[in-house]
């Protein structure tokens, strides 16, 4: 098991103001911006790619400003802190988020891609199944998805969490030091799963299928979205036509995204092949899947306490 404290991943997972890579921070919300947080892939940089955003929000004299974050804990970190008013993540950042403060507000969700996500391992790796992982090293960015694709996947082989050892890293210190050899398996999402793959020939060894269901959310801080339902009904309305666009022809999108977003075109085409399209406000079924996930983690000690996740979701429609 890692060596780190149970109050360090705590603290961790509270968000520690350090690990911030936000832009400075400022009131909440000006009338003429709202700040969007995206990571290296999702919709949202596709739709930042396309300007799609800017156009429906000019209508309402409101700019756009664009903060990139490594991962979804860190930005929702930001969120927390008043450095940006919405973002996108997966399943497991805003459970911890939620855990450390009630700011969060969940505004709507795009359906499972399960395939969009791995635990990959070297290609000459003699490891073959998830329960070869048993006193193996296993890297991943502490609170993200892939937190709890590892400890499912653990579950689903008869294996505990402490029957590994965590290596908490951000995705390109976990590619580097996977590459060196120090990681046996690497838990990851597209594109770095897809750039693995491609890149250095990474082996999958499982995906999320069949384990956890791998949804993305957009959330946002609970006054800004409360107190601006035009901005969260333009942004929803960006989202769907990005999303119809890509669906529609996914060859021109990469050709025109790969540009943009920096992701070579053979990594973006396998990532947006792997993953899901619409939106919608969240279900009964989704809101029972979160709280799976935070009950989870309550479980392992890695939340300061329990929360009730319906608690955080946005109930004004979209």
């Amino acid at each position: 098991m890692t060596t780190l404290t149970r109050r360090t991943l705590l603290a961790g997972a509270a968000g520690l103001a350090s690990t911030l890579a936000a832009p400075a921070l400022r009131p909440a919300f000006a009338d003429s911006e709202v700040r969007v947080g995206f990571q290296k892939y999702g919709t949202l940089v596709l739709l930042k790619g396309r300007g799609i955003l800017e156009k429906k929000l000019e209508p309402l004299g409101v700019r756009v400003k664009w903060a990139e974050f490594a991962a979804g804990p860190q930005m929702l970190e930001a969120l927390n802190a008043g450095a940006i008013d919405i973002g996108q993540t997966g399943e497991a950042p805003p459970i911890f988020a939620q855990a450390a403060s009630d700011n969060l507000a969940y505004i709507a969700n795009e359906p499972p891609a399960p395939k969009g996500e791995a635990i990959l391992v070297p290609h000459d790796s003699p490891i073959q199944s998830v329960k070869d992982l048993k006193g193996k090293t296993v890297g991943l960015n502490k609170g993200s998805n892939v937190h709890f694709l590892l400890v499912k996947a653990l579950e689903k082989n008869g294996l505990a969490y402490s029957d590994i050892t965590v290596k908490f890293l951000p995705p390109a210190d976990a590619r580097a030091a996977f590459e060196k050899g120090v990681l046996d398996a690497w838990a990851i999402w597209d594109p770095f799963q897809a750039a693995a793959e491609v890149a250095i020939k990474a082996r999958t060894l499982t995906t999320a299928e069949g384990i956890v269901p791998n949804y993305q959310f957009y959330l946002g801080s609970r006054k800004f979205a409360e107190a601006n339902p035009k901005v969260v009904s333009a942004l929803i309305a960006a989202i769907g036509e990005t999303n119809g666009w890509i669906q529609k022809d996914p060859a021109a999108a990469v050709a025109e995204l790969a540009p943009s977003t920096g992701i070579p075109a053979p990594v973006l085409a396998i990532a947006i092949g792997r993953q899901s399209f619409g939106v919608a406000p969240l279900t009964d079924k989704v809101i029972a899947d979160q709280q799976a996930v935070a009950d989870t983690f309550f479980g392992l000690g890695l939340l300061p306490k329990k929360i009730v996740v319906a608690d955080a979701v946005l109930r004004t429609g979209l």
